[in-house]
């Protein structure tokens, strides 16, 4: 059975297109479709419902040790009032179960955000309680973000990047972080359900555009930035998605670290990369990368670049193919042109 947002009655006033997504139902686009969400959040500020995502509290005396002895990153390069990217790896393999943002609330006091879809194999392993259904979280994004909810929330706007802060709007108590999924400025606001319709009305009223999944995900690819089950997942490890730097050598065990330390010893046997692709056609997941007529990898995520005007794709490949090679993605028998390039795809100053 779907899961609702708490604001699906807001969303099906807006006549949102709806669509599953992992176990919930949630909007893909509005009236005005993908591309101009795309480009109001690159230009301007868009608002998203990322209350499918998962909130896993774990808090007490242990909840920093278990936390460290489970995740990959090390909690020590941060402090109460900051948030952290991480991973849970697989035991056995060190494929990364999920990718997880940790907001750090409070001392002993932490919100686990994992992926939707995910959340149970999350507890699974470190714990906690759920409290997913207590609260929407609202994504504000794009260079005009803070300074629109400034307008009625400064308190939540002035949240730096990658800050946790609790915050009081209207006497209601929120949660605040600067993090995002778009490569664009902005702020995750998580509130209780029974007034996150009036907080989704404040951001419709200061002129911040409602965006649904489609451009969500066409933003996180211009940024490079993964999407589990594509980028990550089974088979999947953290050093073939090219974020070592999210893993920390020196805190002691978590979990799948010793898988994972073997295959660093040995070699990645592929290697997340982006590739630019000639004309406007997308590339799609699944499509294989090759050149001289050799299978080189397959594409995991692909589509139409908005702001470049031309295919992009993340894909999985032999790692001897660098920055600058030439290669071609094979779209239905057809070959796409293109060539390995820096992520992401678009920069933000």
């Amino acid at each position: 059975m779907l899961k609702y947002s708490p604001l699906d009655a807001q969303h099906r006033a807006l006549d949102a297109r709806m669509t599953p997504f992992g176990g919930w139902d949630m909007p893909l686009q509005y009236a005005g479709g993908t591309l101009s969400e795309h480009l109001a959040c690159r230009h301007d500020a868009v608002v998203f419902d990322v209350s499918h995502l998962g909130t896993v509290r774990v808090e007490g005396a242990h909840a920093f040790d278990i936390l460290q002895k489970s995740l990959t990153n090390d909690l020590n390069k941060i402090a109460p009032g900051r948030a952290q990217y991480t991973h849970l790896l697989d035991p056995t393999n060190a494929s990364v179960l999920d990718d997880i943002i940790v907001w750090w609330i409070a001392d002993q006091v932490f919100d686990v955000m994992p992926n939707a879809s995910n959340t149970d194999d999350v507890i699974a392993a470190i714990g906690g309680v759920d409290t997913t259904a207590t609260r929407a979280v609202l994504a504000v994004q794009g260079p005009n973000a803070r300074e629109k909810v400034a307008t009625f929330f400064p308190e939540a706007a002035a949240v730096g990047k990658f800050r946790v802060a609790q915050c009081t709007w209207n006497g209601i108590a929120c949660t605040v972080a600067g993090t995002g999924y778009t490569g664009e400025q902005g702020i995750e606001m998580a509130i209780p359900n029974a007034h996150a319709a009036s907080l989704w009305q404040a951001l419709l009223q200061a002129s911040v555009q409602p965006s649904g999944l489609g451009a969500r995900d066409t933003l996180r690819l211009e940024a490079g930035l993964p999407l589990h089950g594509h980028e990550l997942g089974h088979g999947i490890t953290t050093l073939q998605a090219n974020l070592e730097w999210i893993v920390s050598w020196t805190k002691g065990e978590f979990i799948g670290r010793s898988a994972l330390a073997h295959e660093k010893q040995t070699g990645v046997s592929r290697v997340l990369r982006g590739i630019s692709t000639d004309g406007r056609r997308p590339p799609r997941a699944e499509c294989n990368v090759v050149c001289d007529d050799k299978v080189v990898g397959v594409v995991t995520s692909g589509n139409y670049s908005p702001i470049l005007e031309h295919g992009i794709a993340l894909a999985l490949i032999d790692p001897s193919y660098k920055v600058g090679d030439v290669v071609a993605i094979d779209v239905r028998g057809s070959e796409l042109p293109g060539r390995i390039v820096d992520l992401p795809f678009v920069a933000k100053k």
